[in-house]
């Protein structure tokens, strides 16, 4: 069975950084794209940012766009986040996902999902 855990995340000050990961197993990791996407409490799951299967190509929501940075290590299966500058709006808990289209920011396009990290960002 396909595991996808994150880690990384905590309470952290505003203006502040983190680094999320996301170990996937049982996958052949090379040949998905990889999303993050975050839920806050009240709303829905939205996008984040994601990584095309080789790491060359990147999108982000416009919210964390020069904020934050997706990247891979395929060889170690294992996908991050670094997160600077954090605002208060960024709290919510992070998820990684894998899926085959390249390019959707849709949730419904990924197939297999972690179990999330919380982060907190304080004010």
């Amino acid at each position: 069975q396909v595991q996808l855990v994150e880690s990384g995340g905590g309470l952290v000050q505003a203006g502040g950084s983190l680094r999320l990961s996301c170990a996937a197993s049982r996958l052949t990791f090379s040949g998905y794209v990889m999303g993050w996407f975050r839920q806050a409490p009240g709303k829905e799951r939205e996008f984040v940012a994601a990584i095309s299967r080789g790491g060359i190509s990147t999108i982000y929501a416009d919210s964390v766009k020069g904020r934050f940075a997706i990247s891979r290590d395929n060889a170690n299966n294992t996908m991050y986040l670094q997160m600077n500058s954090l605002k208060p709006d960024d709290t919510a808990v992070y998820c990684c996902a894998a899926g085959i289209r390249w390019g959707s920011r849709a949730r419904n396009e990924y197939d297999y999902w972690g179990q999330g990290t919380q982060v907190t960002v304080s004010t």
